[in-house]
């Protein structure tokens, strides 16, 4: 039924939740393809600055002590450990004898992961909900919300324990 199921990973505490249910999934399939992605945004918490501050005239809430070349070590290093978790988790499928490959890409991350899944013709996203709900979801959106409306394919949403 799910063959080619894409598990949508964040570096949040509910990542390996998340991951463990879209791989239940694929275990009980015939020969299922696993797509994990990440897609880094400077909205995931735990990213570095959203914005480079050579830009911090524009945003002075940015502070006065980072330059470029901080901030961009602080990229590359939350680059480096969303390839690292992501390689992880590919060799826990392997183990399970699931063919899975990985992508880490930069971009908005709702319409991004609705775009991989299109292109990559994904019958299920599996993703993660951080319980948000009013205010704070209203103003800082929500992922999960946003893949299940525009989305081509099934959406399973793995809520918080």
């Amino acid at each position: 039924m799910y063959q080619k199921i894409l598990i949508a990973l964040d570096m949040s505490d509910m990542a390996e939740t998340v991951f463990n249910h879209g791989l239940s999934l694929a275990k009980q399939e015939q020969n299922p393809q696993l797509l994990l992605l990440h897609i880094l945004s400077g909205e995931e918490e735990n990213s570095p600055l959203p914005v480079p501050p050579d830009l911090r005239e524009m945003y002075p809430a940015a502070g006065n002590d980072l330059t470029l070349e901080t901030w961009q070590e602080q990229w590359q290093a939350f680059e480096k450990s969303g390839n690292e978790m992501l390689e992880s988790y590919q060799n826990k499928a392997t183990e399970a004898e699931i063919r899975t490959e990985y992508k880490q890409i930069y971009g908005n991350p709702g319409s991004r992961i609705c775009k991989i899944a299109h292109e990559w013709q994904a019958d299920v996203i599996v993703i993660g909900h951080r319980g948000r709900s009013g205010l704070k979801e209203f103003f800082l959106g929500s992922v999960s919300n946003y893949v299940l409306h525009h989305a081509h394919s099934s959406v399973l949403i793995v809520q918080p324990n």
